[in-house]
């Protein structure tokens, strides 16, 4: 690692997507000493049929104080940037979608100052499972749990920086591990629910 740690450091911790019929809403929880469900981090918002994509993290869920979020530069655009702000709206980093790369197997882009770093999913063939899938008649349209993991490397060393692994659920659950302390929590958890909500973009 080269350069200071980030303000905000959460080696690992969990996703839990709730599906309900307006918003997706995601539960950002602490690794509790047995390795299941520790403390709540944050209470995330996703909007629905908006114009820029914008998800929204709580402290808690009463979605009484928002802690941080992650929007969309530019409207329904799947090359958008996303940027990931703190309370007050400061910038803390980025996000993007590598289109074209993305056609066979999802890749994205993410910085933090200091930091620049890729994300592919791990296996090519569950990547090219996925597609063929969503393309069959009829038999596309049935939901199938696929489990696909998320690599973040620095592109400059090659170290892992973000790993997302999905698990084996009916809903949204994933293991989040950061080693690289440079990337802030903030960012992290917003890298890794954009992961699940804009998979599809």
């Amino acid at each position: 690692m080269t350069g200071p740690s980030a303000p905000m450091v959460v080696p690992a911790f969990l996703i839990k997507q709730r599906i309900t019929v307006m918003v997706n809403r995601y539960e950002v929880r602490a690794v509790g000493p047995d390795g299941g469900e520790g403390q709540l981090l944050a209470f995330a918002e996703q909007k629905r049929m908006k114009l820029k994509e914008e998800v929204e993290f709580f402290s808690d869920e009463s979605r009484t104080r928002r802690v941080f979020s992650f929007k969309a530069r530019q409207r329904l655009d799947v090359h958008a940037e996303h940027d990931v702000l703190d309370e007050n709206g400061v910038p803390l980093g980025s996000f993007s979608k590598q289109f074209g790369a993305s056609l066979l197997r999802s890749t994205w882009n993410l910085s933090v100052p200091g930091l620049e770093a890729v994300g592919q999913e791990r296996r090519m063939s569950v990547a090219v499972l996925r597609r063929v899938w969503d393309l069959l008649p009829y038999v596309g349209d049935v939901w199938v749990p696929f489990v696909f993991h998320f690599d973040f490397t620095d592109t400059a060393t090659g170290r892992p920086v973000l790993v997302s692994e999905r698990q084996k659920a009916v809903r949204d659950r994933y293991t989040v591990t950061v080693p690289d302390p440079r990337l802030d929590f903030r960012v992290a958890a917003s890298m890794a629910v954009a992961l699940d909500a804009l998979q599809s973009r």
